[in-house]
């Protein structure tokens, strides 16, 4: 552990988590398996524990515990079923459109609901044909009055089937207003016009939720719009940049340590002409290997994380965490499965499950290769700017510059 960033507060609320997850969590990981659904059980237990509104201010009803506390949760949920800490990585992106962009009155009607675990946010952006050029989204929005109306189809939505409110990203204005030409609004799930696709279970994830949402002449009132006409792009990547990145990156650190309990149990349990698989050198080392990863791309997000709960400017370490956190994961998927063998493809270890939800967690938020394109922009000095400056003093309905090569940022 990375103790040099963590409180006894933190310490504390690991400690929590661990046990409610291995307690309650664990149990529940075989059905996910095997149903491949929306497990809508665990997640309302989950949400009852006050966890999803870590970052939500306490005078809303939340913890007001921070970014890194919200790392602590997301990892220790992940370890024990990556469908969890995949759940609750999703709703912390939904929070954040509300806590840095929303009004007094969005911040008191849904924070502490949110907090209180009475609803699950989501944030809609991705499209089928525009994935993280945001700009080429199609889905868009018409004043009507006192109202808006929205049409469109939104893809890979985490929490698509439990959420509500949706925050919905679609053009407001012409194309040729480059990135002021987004809004965002509030939708809530019972609208009329509002649908979601049934759930079509993927590689991994069982029992985590990301769907797609389709709006067909959706009637919301004006006053759900986030932030000001305009502030769509700054709201979807706020939330991606800010909780995205250092969420997904959470949620690989929690699978990345079970892949290295259940290695090192493997190896001393399984025997090789009376001696342990561990004695091995080349097992020996691939192990070293896994624990050297893990601890490199913990300190990385721990970093990141805890210059973001003091104010500090931090866009190119919360990358530098996702890219690495993501990318060391998978090298260690590829060891532990040549570690483990035939072993490792059958269904009654939990290794061939960690591999196809480690699958999940590159393209969220940005792939490996916009990751790293944004950091040699940094290099070159040619970066868009430092959103985690920007929305340490952010206020509601304040409108922040975003320049239209941000287009190009991965969509939430």
């Amino acid at each position: 552990m990375v103790f040099v960033f963590e409180t006894d507060d933190h310490k504390s609320l690991r400690e929590r988590v661990r046990t409610f997850a291995e307690g309650e969590i664990a149990p529940r990981v075989a059905w996910m398996e095997s149903a491949q659904t929306v497990d809508v059980q665990s997640s309302a237990l989950i949400a009852r524990q006050g966890w999803l509104g870590v970052t939500i201010p306490s005078e809303y009803g939340g913890m007001g515990a921070g970014h890194l506390a919200k790392t602590i949760v997301i990892e220790e949920l992940a370890r024990v079923s990556g469908a969890m800490g995949a759940m609750v990585q999703a709703s912390q992106l939904g929070a954040a459109k509300i806590i840095h962009y929303g009004t007094e009155e969005q911040k008191r009607l849904w924070l502490p609901r949110i907090a209180s675990g009475d609803c699950l946010p989501t944030i809609a952006v991705t499209e089928e044909e525009s994935g993280g050029n945001v700009l080429d989204m199609q889905a868009s929005a018409r004043r009507d009055g006192d109202y808006w109306v929205l049409n469109g189809r939104k893809k890979y939505v985490g929490n698509s089937h439990l959420g509500g409110p949706h925050g919905v990203v679609v053009h407001t204005g012409a194309e040729a207003a480059g990135s002021r030409s987004l809004s965002a609004f509030l939708v809530e799930d019972n609208r009329v016009g509002f649908q979601v696709v049934p759930h079509q279970p993927s590689l991994g994830l069982h029992g985590f939720s990301f769907g797609d949402l389709v709006m067909d002449d959706v009637r919301i009132p004006a006053d759900n719009m986030i932030g000001r006409e305009g502030d769509g792009l700054a709201v979807a990547y706020s939330s991606s940049i800010l909780y995205g990145r250092p969420n997904l990156t959470a949620v690989a650190l929690g699978i990345h340590q079970t892949l290295l309990e259940e290695t090192v149990r493997f190896a001393k349990e399984r025997r090789r002409r009376d001696e342990p698989l561990a004695k091995l050198p080349t097992i020996e080392q691939r192990i070293g290997q896994i624990n050297e990863r893990l601890m490199t791309a913990r300190t990385l997000a721990y970093q990141a994380a805890h210059m973001l709960d003091h104010g500090q400017a931090c866009d190119d370490e919360l990358i530098s965490a996702k890219y690495r956190g993501v990318e060391s994961l998978m090298e260690s998927v590829l060891a532990t499965m040549k570690i483990h063998a035939a072993a490792g493809l059958r269904r009654d270890r939990c290794i061939e499950r960690l591999v196809r939800d480690a699958f999940h967690i590159d393209a969220p938020a940005g792939t490996g290769d916009i990751q790293l394109r944004r950091l040699g922009e940094s290099a070159l000095g040619q970066g868009k700017g430092q959103w985690s400056r920007r929305l340490v003093h952010v206020t509601a309905l304040s409108s922040l510059p975003v320049p239209s090569e941000a287009a190009q940022e991965p969509a939430a």
